[in-house]
């Protein structure tokens, strides 16, 4: 047989398949695309349209008229992290609460860093903490400062001899059309707060951090992809990213883990302090599971990172967490 009539045939073929699918296609009604939330959980999760709300900054979770799920009931401890002193700057609500709540349930006494401002959040979760039987103490203050970030250190030194785990959490956001409604006091600002505040709260810390401790970044999938409205927030997690990883490395030999959680939508009060009330109706709406995810379904990723016993062999990851297939 020719070459020309292999591709004749080979076409043919081909073509017979076309025709075959496209009477099928023909044949079905027109369907508009499932926008249903995904529920893959052991219940069902809030999905837009959300409260229309807008907060004012830095945002309260109690203020938060759809409160966020942060207890993670299914969530059993087995003493993951028992005997170990945990801090958490943004502890106070949002990611930082639910990771709190959980380190407490898998043993670990917890020092909540945050903004004097959300005070009232800062002191509800103490109460969960001290719930779970752990200890907890409350140190407000700016990581901007790094004199700050020293006297955190000492005082979970003070109230507990020990630091095991350092979650680098706080955050600031606030989006902008153009390049041009960013000047520089206000990319100063998040640049500060977000990767700053990372690497004062780092320094201060690894002095008194053992073999087996570990470092955990929030990230974002933003870090990952970029996005057009948060210029700024977005550089700042691709660096804590690339912080992560070359932490990682720098620290290897000193047997302390480096990791990074990249979440996607979350529902926290960072967004609602961020955008109007008319888009957070729809947020997290955009991801394949149709919907934000709660801070307990990130917190357990914060849980195994940590736990020696769970991640010993991991160090210089960043984990999306962002409710889409292959991100």
């Amino acid at each position: 047989m020719s070459n020309s009539q292999q591709k004749t045939g080979a076409g043919s073929e081909q073509r017979t398949v076309q025709q075959e699918q496209d009477q099928r296609d023909a044949a079905k009604p027109k369907a508009e695309e499932n926008k249903q939330p995904a529920q893959t959980g052991t219940h069902a999760f809030p999905a837009p349209p959300l409260p229309e709300q807008h907060l004012e900054k830095p945002g309260l979770e109690q203020q938060l008229q759809l409160k966020p799920q942060f207890m993670a009931p299914d969530y059993c401890g087995s003493g993951k992290l028992a005997g170990m002193a945990a801090v958490i700057t943004g502890g106070d609500s949002g990611i930082g609460r639910a990771v709190a709540v959980l380190y407490a349930r898998e043993g670990a006494d917890v020092a909540l860093v945050y903004l004097a401002d959300e005070q009232e959040d800062a002191a509800e979760t103490k109460k969960y903490i001290e719930a779970e039987g752990q200890r907890c103490i409350l140190i407000p203050g700016d990581v901007r400062d790094p004199a700050f970030c020293r006297h955190a250190i000492d005082e979970v030194l003070r109230a507990f001899g020990k630091i095991d785990i350092l979650v680098n959490n706080a955050a600031f956001q606030e989006h902008a059309d153009s390049l041009e409604d960013l000047s520089e006091e206000r990319f100063d600002l998040t640049m500060k707060t977000n990767i700053y505040g990372y690497f004062h709260m780092a320094k201060a810390a690894l002095p008194h951090m053992q073999r087996g401790s570990s470092i955990l970044n929030t990230g974002s999938v933003v870090g990952l992809r970029g996005s057009k409205k948060l210029l700024d927030y977005s550089t700042t997690k691709g660096a804590i990213h690339a912080f992560t990883m070359s932490l990682a490395s720098n620290l290897l030999e000193k047997g302390i883990r480096v990791n990074a959680v990249a979440p996607g939508p979350v529902w926290t009060p960072l967004n609602p302090a961020d955008q109007s009330p008319d888009k957070i109706k729809e947020f997290g709406s955009q991801t394949d599971m149709h919907r934000p995810a709660q801070p307990e379904e990130i917190s357990p990723a914060f849980v195994f990172l940590a736990a020696p016993s769970c991640a010993s062999y991991i160090t210089g990851i960043v984990l999306p967490i962002t409710g889409s297939v292959g991100e």
